[in-house]
């Protein structure tokens, strides 16, 4: 019966997806990210409960990706759609709240061409995910950006529009090149051959997890104090303290 616990809480992260992706369609941002960020809790506790009950599978591993690539795939090239269509309309309050896509032009279904290049987020977390799952030495690290790291990032945009209402950020997060730029590094960064730490922990020592513990706390200390807006500063340290940590570990050697 234990070796079913996991897979269990992997399928409340795909009902969790699902359910984003409703939102995402309609344009409901908040309820969206709401959904992605209760998915997410349940992928890292699926991982967790399959080490304590020691009752890891390769179905697990499969249905984890599976998983992820709702989720952590699917759902932030949709927001990330209709951000872009947002930075046709001129104002971010009628996209946020309505229910219907927002945007200008006479393409597809009425729709601009421009906001479908946000599927190439899409596109990118099924290209890393398919790779994790042939890649046996991503075990303590990830190579690249996971999944849920890169869907907290975008999905963070919407809730900064909403909560933070600074004009500086809504006009930077609506402008369509920042947008694109974010579509492209996101992109990159899921399939980049950089070596970044996962947070598991194979004991509870500091001296073996000093890098994790500084960076929990520093990044709840962030989200106390920025609120929405630590989000991408979190996942910039997250990058830039996982390069700085490969190199030390270069030089020791």
């Amino acid at each position: 019966m234990k070796r079913h616990i996991p897979n269990f809480i992997t399928l409340l992260n795909v009902l969790c997806g699902c359910i984003a992706t409703v939102f995402a369609v309609l344009n409901k941002l908040e309820l969206a990210a709401t959904f992605v960020f209760l998915g997410i809790f349940f992928d890292f506790f699926d991982g967790l409960a399959a080490r304590l009950l020691d009752v890891k599978s390769e179905l697990g591993l499969q249905l984890d990706s599976l998983a992820d690539m709702i989720t952590s795939g699917l759902v932030p090239g949709i927001v990330m759609f209709q951000l872009l269509s947002m930075s046709y309309s001129g104002g971010w309050n009628i996209g946020l709240h309505s229910d219907t896509v927002v945007g200008t032009g006479s393409n597809m279904l009425g729709l601009p061409i421009l906001p479908f290049f946000g599927f190439l987020i899409t596109l990118g977390s099924a290209y890393r995910l398919a790779k994790f799952n042939l890649d046996e030495n991503q075990v303590s690290s990830f190579m690249g950006l996971p999944t849920p790291a890169n869907a907290l990032l975008i999905l963070s945009f919407p809730l900064i529009l909403l909560y933070h209402n600074n004009d500086f950020l809504n006009t930077l997060i609506l402008n369509k090149w920042f947008l694109i730029g974010t579509t492209l590094l996101s992109t990159y960064l899921l399939n980049a051959r950089i070596p970044l730490f996962a947070l598991k922990f194979k004991n509870w020592g500091f001296r073996d997890n000093a890098l994790r513990y500084v960076f929990i706390v520093v990044s709840l200390v962030l989200l106390l104090t920025m609120k929405f807006m630590a989000i991408p500063a979190i996942i910039a340290i997250y990058v830039i303290s996982s390069l700085v940590n490969t190199l030390k570990t270069k030089n020791m050697a």
